[in-house]
């Protein structure tokens, strides 16, 4: 402890690296949540239970806490139905067509958020195709159809799915494959071994799939913002709503606090689970997993069918968005699609009028920009963190992690009311309706996770090539420009990779801190999906959806599929120039 303090105190780099991250903390994480609770409860400088009161006589925002946590237990259940069930099919049982099945249900790995949310409405929605094509044959057809609880439902368990095929798909591939033969052996049957051993095993990681769902659901906005309807809204519409005026804008805080509470006593108890939990073990030396044949007849054939029926619900709203971005939107309309209505005049009204291709350029730079200063900064905060342990740099990691604990529109909030009028930590400056706040917000959001994999890969790095660096003579800014900065960096620009992707369709954060000449996508998105009038920006909508996936896509492509085919060609070439 006494040598780290030393090296703390020596170091210039590490001092300015300390100083600024604490300057950082104080202004944009601490301070402004401070002020999001004072507002609150201190309104005019003594304590009061006025926003209570308000929350507890407003019928709207008390439906609204009962449709979140609604939303919430019904998505931990529907979500872990499906979830699991496509990881069996993929990676479990020997199914006809997994690899194409787990590609139809990994499409919500590239479009997500306002852009799922936008697209299932252009499909189901009131101006829908699908309800356009069945309108034209029942005219009587409630228009309504897929809004409210149930499409919110169904839209966020299809999307909130990945986690499982992420996280569980890797433990179920951990499995013992002895165990299995063992319990095989002993005349076990498959449905007992699924029951008895396999589930078990997976038990950590579906308690903890099962509590990023619910807490997805608890802080939904997208989805009940959009299918939701005026029957069935949530905590952040709600918030979103409330916040828009100054008379009200006290209960949007005291509804956005209630979801920061309930997020974090929902990840200690998580966390008190998975330390106090004794679960199911696999021995050090795994035997590969085995893909299972279903021996029952009856039961391999429904479990094909119902597999081939997800595919094609995953799958079909990705195969219409490309279709209906060379549509023109009256086809949309009149749910009748001809030859003559195919058209490139879409993607050349994107790509050739400035106005329309602006909130595309405005999320690619905004996110570019994010992502690229949070990898930057969180390299030399992770370096100094994971070098100098001391209770400075152990307050700063902890501190640093506070965006994970609270939900996105809670800090949007917060900044919005602290920085609508001159602070001394930013000097002096208003930010509230300027350009940079949006980008300190994108910034904020990506802290945790950049912070928590780059610590990992400094800790990754032998000990023994600094000390090498350190007897040849080099000093610890070389050492770390030269020797561990380039060990660090393809991890560092896979992070860039996966923040850049993820802000591209941002709207919880951008519809509260967006400036009114730099509209972001994900606000252009939802403006296109409100009332009939917008049907002319559907289809541009479509080519804005089109373009996001192909860039998510590859950059998912970058991130997984060219380290695992570059090893590959390493394992193919090594015998030959052996």
């Amino acid at each position: 402890m006494r040598n780290s303090w030393r090296s703390l105190l020596r170091s210039p780099l590490v001092l300015v690296v300390a100083l600024v991250t604490l300057w950082f903390i104080a202004t944009f994480l601490v301070f402004p949540n401070a002020t999001l609770l004072i507002g609150t409860f201190f309104p005019d400088g003594r304590f009061s239970f006025r926003a209570l009161e308000k929350l507890v006589s407003s019928d709207r925002a008390m439906n609204s806490l009962w449709h979140s946590f609604l939303l919430a237990g019904t998505l931990a259940v529907t979500v872990n139905v499906v979830g699991i069930f496509i990881v069996l099919v993929t990676d479990y049982f020997a199914i006809r067509g997994a690899r194409m099945l787990w590609l139809g249900y990994a499409t919500t790995l590239i479009y997500g958020g306002i852009v799922l949310a936008a697209g299932y409405n252009f499909i189901y929605g009131r101006y829908g195709f699908v309800t356009n094509a069945v309108g034209n044959w029942f005219p009587d057809i409630d228009r309504d159809w897929f809004s409210g609880y149930f499409a919110v439902v169904v839209v966020m368990t299809l999307a909130t799915t990945t986690n499982h095929m992420l996280f569980l798909g890797s433990s179920l591939a951990k499995i013992d494959y002895q165990t299995i033969e063992a319990a095989r052996n002993m005349g076990a049957g498959t449905l007992r071994i699924l029951w008895r051993i396999v589930l078990p095993a997976l038990r950590p990681m579906i308690f903890a799939v099962t509590v990023l769902t619910f807490l997805t659901g608890l802080g939904a906005l997208t989805a009940p913002l959009v299918l939701g309807g005026t029957d069935f809204q949530t905590i952040a519409p709600m918030i979103l709503t409330f916040s828009k005026s100054s008379g009200s804008r006290d209960l949007a805080a005291l509804l956005a606090i209630i979801l920061g509470l309930a997020t974090i006593v929902l990840l200690a108890m998580m966390n008190r689970v998975e330390k106090s939990g004794v679960y199911f073990s696999v021995a050090k030396v795994a035997t590969p997993l085995t893909k299972q044949k279903i021996p029952n007849r009856a039961a391999n054939v429904t479990v094909h069918i119902v597999a081939y029926a997800l595919f094609l619900v995953y799958a079909a709203p990705v195969v219409l968005i490309v279709m209906f971005s060379f549509l023109d939107s009256s086809a949309i309309l009149t749910g009748t699609i001809t030859w003559d209505a195919f058209t490139l005049g879409n993607y050349a009204t994107v790509f050739g009028t400035p106005s329309v291709l602006r909130p595309f350029v405005v999320s690619v730079v905004y996110s570019a920009l994010a992502s690229a200063i949070v990898v930057v900064g969180m390299l030399f905060v992770a370096r100094v963190v994971h070098k100098h342990r001391n209770p400075v740099t152990t307050l700063i990691e902890y501190l640093l992690h506070i965006p994970w604990i609270l939900p996105t529109i809670l800090i949007a909030l917060a900044l919005v009311m602290t920085f609508d009028r001159p602070q001394a930590l930013v000097g002096g400056q208003v930010l509230t309706g300027t350009t940079s706040i949006l980008l300190i917000a994108y910034i904020i959001v990506k802290i945790p996770f950049t912070l928590r994999l780059l610590k990992a890969a400094f800790a990754s790095v032998p000990e023994s090539l600094e000390d090498a660096a350190r007897i040849l003579g080099a000093g610890p800014l070389f050492t770390l420009r030269t020797v561990l900065f380039p060990l660090v960096i393809p991890t560092a620009a896979a992070i860039m990779a996966l923040n850049f992707n993820s802000l591209l369709d941002d709207y919880d954060a951008a519809v509260f801190l967006y400036h009114p000449l730099y509209q972001p996508l994900g606000i252009a998105i939802k403006l296109s999906t409100e009332g009939e009038n917008n049907l002319d920006s559907m289809s541009i909508t479509f080519v804005y959806t089109v373009l996001l996936m192909i860039i998510m896509g590859l950059a998912m492509y970058l991130v997984y599929g060219r380290g695992r085919a570059s090893t590959g060609r390493r394992r193919r070439v090594r015998p030959r120039w052996a």
